[in-house]
């Protein structure tokens, strides 16, 4: 199978939308740098990926990458302490317990190193600033 490059594509990403690991992804790929994806360029996908050109009409993504137990790896809870964080999906009504929620900190760290992908060092800071300043004047942290 094969899937087409889109704007916003990173390995991780496609990796994520397809249910399939980054590394799988890499070796079904070896001469593809993965840094220097262009829209458009096809890759291989290693058995059981679904394409996301064809999702079968399932708009419901995968779950994140787990330790086994339905926790996200690396990630601990809230202010609370809490142990690993329960990813959620699904109305507000269903949302876990505070104690279980990812720390800002943990947040912020996952999607810094993902927008550096496509922003400079810069325009992240000043996205780092906005959003403590909302934080701030909103009292929501």
């Amino acid at each position: 199978m094969s899937y087409t490059i889109q704007s916003g594509d990173t390995f991780w990403a496609i990796a994520q939308k397809l249910g399939i690991s980054v590394d799988a992804l890499q070796a079904a790929n070896p001469g593809v740098n993965p840094s220097l994806l262009q829209i458009g360029q096809t890759i291989n996908l290693p058995g059981g990926g679904n394409n996301n050109n064809n999702n079968n009409g399932s708009d419901k993504p995968p779950p994140p990458p787990s330790g086994g137990n339905g926790s996200i790896v690396g990630a601990t809870g809230g202010s609370n302490g809490g142990g690993d964080f329960i990813p959620y999906s699904g109305p507000a009504s269903a949302y876990p317990d505070p104690s279980q929620w990812a720390s800002y900190t943990f947040l912020w760290a996952q999607n810094s190193r993902l927008m550096l992908l496509n922003s400079s060092p810069h325009e992240v800071s000043l996205i780092h600033r906005s959003i403590e300043t909302v934080s701030a004047s909103s009292g929501i942290d």
